[in-house]
C-alpha cells in the first residue's frame, strides 16, 4: 500500500475532486484527500495525500500558495471568473501603467477579505454555492488573510487586461482579490486565468500531468515542513508510549507547544507529536542526568 503525497498538474475544467476521485480508483483506496480546492477554470499544483498520509493533511493546507493569475478589467461576473454571468460593463479608465501597478501593490499585507457566493465555503452548514443557486442571500463573515506579495505585474494595452503572480496565505480567494482590484481601479474585473505555481514546499517542477500506478511519491516525513527528533523507542512509541528525555537521539530546533515529526533510529517516519517543552529547556535537561522529562505528547501515529 502507497502511502505519502502527489503532486498533481490539474487541468482546466475538472474539479478538484474529479482528480481526488480518479486517485480513489487507480490506488484501490478511499482514502484520498487534498491541500487546497482549485477552481474547474484553474490549473496548477494540486497536491493530493494518499492512504496513511491523510492523517498528516492539517500540517499542510495552512501553506501559503503562489498564482499566477490573469484578469479583464472592466467586466463584473457573478462568480467572479470567466466562467461566470456578466451581471457589469465598464469602460475601462485611462489610467496610467504605473497608477495600476501601485494600485495592486497597495493589496499586499494582512487584510480581511469576504468569500465570493460561488464557493465551497459553508455557512450554517451549507455551502455557499447553493445559497446562490437557490438565489438566496446570505450574510458571509470576512476572513483575515495576508497577501505576502504581488510580482511580475504585465498590464497590457489599453488597459484591457493585466497578469502578475501573487502569493498569499491559505484560504484566501484569488476571485476575490481580482473583484477587490476591479473596484478600487473603478471598473471592475473577473478573473479569466488561474494557475497554482506552488503550494507550501510543492511546486510545478515536482507535479505529474497524468496519475499513473508507478508515480513517485513524496514522503511524509519530506512533506512535512516541521521540526524533527529521532528516537531509540520506535515500537513503544506506535504502540503509544509517550516520548521522554532518554528516548531521543537527535533533535532539530522547537518550541514549546510546536508539532514536530518523529523519527525512528534509522529516520524513518513515525509519526507527528507536541513538544511539551523546547528545543532549548531539552538541551540543558541533557546535563542533568537526574531527570527524565517527558519532551513530546504524541498526536499522531503512522499506525
Amino acid at each position: 500500500m502507497k502511502n505519502g503525497f502527489l503532486v498533481i498538474d490539474k487541468p482546466k475544467n475538472v474539479t478538484s475532486h474529479d482528480i481526488v476521485k480518479e486517485a480513489r480508483i487507480l490506488y484501490n483506496t478511499k482514502k484520498v484527500g487534498h491541500c487546497g480546492t482549485l477552481d474547474p477554470f484553474a490549473t496548477g499544483v494540486l497536491v493530493l495525500a494518499i492512504n496513511k498520509a491523510t492523517k498528516f493533511l492539517q500540517f499542510l493546507i495552512s501553506d501559503n500558495k503562489t498564482y499566477r493569475v490573469k484578469a479583464r478589467l472592466g467586466i463584473i461576473t457573478d462568480s467572479y471568473d470567466i466562467t461566470g454571468n456578466i451581471i457589469e460593463k465598464n469602460e475601462v479608465p485611462d489610467l496610467s501603467k504605473e497608477f495600476i501597478i501601485k494600485t495592486l501593490k497597495s493589496f499586499e499585507g494582512k487584510s480581511k477579505q469576504i468569500p465570493p457566493i460561488y464557493c465551497a465555503k459553508k455557512i450554517n452548514g451549507k455551502r455557499l454555492f447553493k445559497y446562490a443557486r437557490a438565489g438566496k442571500t446570505v450574510d458571509i463573515p470576512p476572513i483575515d488573510i495576508n497577501i505576502s506579495n504581488i510580482k511580475d505585474i504585465i498590464v497590457y494595452e489599453n488597459n484591457e487586461e493585466i497578469e502578475f503572480t501573487v502569493t498569499v496565505s491559505s484560504g484566501t480567494y484569488i476571485r476575490t482579490l481580482i473583484n477587490d482590484i476591479g473596484k478600487k481601479i473603478g471598473c471592475g474585473a473577473t478573473a479569466i486565468e488561474l494557475r497554482r505555481l506552488k503550494s507550501g514546499i510543492f511546486s510545478l517542477e515536482q507535479s505529474v500531468k497524468k496519475m499513473e500506478k508507478d508515480s513517485n511519491f513524496v514522503p511524509i516525513s519530506k512533506a512535512l515542513n516541521i521540526p524533527f527528533i529521532k528516537v531509540n523507542n520506535k515500537d513503544k512509541v506506535l504502540n503509544g508510549i509517550q516520548i521522554y528525555k532518554e528516548n531521543i537521539l537527535q533533535f532539530s530546533k522547537f518550541e514549546k507547544n510546536q508539532y514536530v515529526k518523529i523519527l525512528d533510529d534509522e529516520k524513518n517516519f513515525i509519526g507527528v507529536g507536541k513538544a511539551e517543552r523546547s528545543s532549548k529547556f531539552l538541551k540543558t535537561l541533557l546535563r542533568t542526568p537526574e531527570r527524565n522529562d517527558r519532551i513530546i505528547k504524541l498526536y499522531k501515529i503512522l499506525k
